[in-house]
């Protein structure tokens, strides 16, 4: 049965039907007993509603209830919607099964890379799994048993002072130019290891220039940190025109200038993203594991080897 019962912060609606409980907190009344009817429905119904539902149909609920509570909430619906238009989407949740999945991965391994597809893999994993555990459309999650394309080696593409030089040179020194600033804020990167998300969303109040520490609240992990500043990393913050965000640039315009930089300088195959492989090669050499972990905000100490890129004869020389 439904209940509904005044909450701290709202309404709380409860459903108990067929030994499943389901509770869930509502800013109105309203809202906690139309969840409650359509979650009673669903669990009586289960079976008839699974046997009509497209895989199409449940990435779309998906794109419209579960991806806008992320912050990688962009790259989610973009990623759902083109997975949308493939064949797939039209194969009915009691026919799905793995073979479905395993012709739809060989199908875009002709279309983008592995590391792509990989991505997107766990992105309809998670699709499914909560399809099973939450909403009760299927037994078992069928991706489950297919394979995964072979993980590409890290890359340990990294930035060369001449490189560095052509882009400085591209970008131009003139910071109330976006294009400037969008290279400005790659040479920030290189002094912080911040990703370049991190770096378009700072404002001014988190940022103790005395301190010298930018406080970030929106991370990858979801976890808030703390990054210490150089001071390179102050001269560059300094040397930026009054503006809030710090940068004056939004993730897009950061990774179209940077790309627009590159390209004019002449210089291929590197990646904002790089910046973050450099940075962290270069504070290896200043600061320990654990307090370089820290500051990039990895938990998983084993991730610092992803980006950890020196090269073996910077190392031979680190050995007299």
């Amino acid at each position: 049965m439904a209940s509904i019962t005044k909450h701290k912060t709202g309404y709380r609606a409860q459903v108990e039907r067929r030994g499943i409980r389901r509770s869930k907190v509502f800013p109105t009344k309203r809202q906690a007993q139309d969840w409650a009817a359509r979650v009673e429905y669903e669990i009586l119904n289960g079976d008839k509603i699974a046997a009509e539902t497209t895989l199409g149909e449940v990435l779309d609920r998906y794109a419209r209830e579960v991806s806008p509570k992320k912050r990688g909430e962009r790259w989610e619906t973009i990623r759902l919607a083109k997975i949308r238009r493939d064949p797939i989407a039209r194969v009915r949740l009691r026919d799905l099964a793995p073979r479905h999945f395993a012709d739809w991965r060989d199908r875009r391994l002709k279309e983008v890379a592995p590391a792509s597809v990989i991505r997107e893999m766990q992105l309809i994993s998670s699709v499914l799994n909560l399809a099973r555990r939450e909403w009760g459309l299927i037994g078992e999650n069928p991706l489950r048993d297919v394979a995964k394309p072979k993980k590409p080696p890290p890359r340990d593409r990294l930035p060369t002072e001449a490189e560095i030089e052509a882009m400085r040179f591209s970008a131009g020194e003139d910071l109330t130019k976006a294009t400037a600033r969008a290279f400005h804020a790659f040479l920030f990167a290189l002094e912080t290891a911040m990703r370049a998300g991190e770096i378009a969303g700072l404002t001014w109040d988190r940022v103790d220039l005395d301190r010298r520490v930018a406080r970030l609240t929106h991370t990858k992990n979801g976890r808030p940190r703390d990054v210490p500043l150089s001071s390179e990393a102050i001269r560059l913050l300094q040397a930026l025109p009054p503006d809030d965000p710090v940068f004056g640039l939004t993730p897009r315009q950061l990774d179209v200038l940077f790309r627009k930089v590159r390209d004019r300088a002449g210089v291929a195959g590197l990646t904002f993203h790089d910046s973050r492989h450099a940075a962290i090669t270069r504070l290896s050499k200043r600061l320990d594991v654990l307090a370089l972990a820290r500051m990039v905000g990895h938990s998983d100490l084993r991730m610092l080897q992803v980006y950890y890129n020196e090269s073996a004869e910077d190392l031979a020389k680190r050995l007299d």
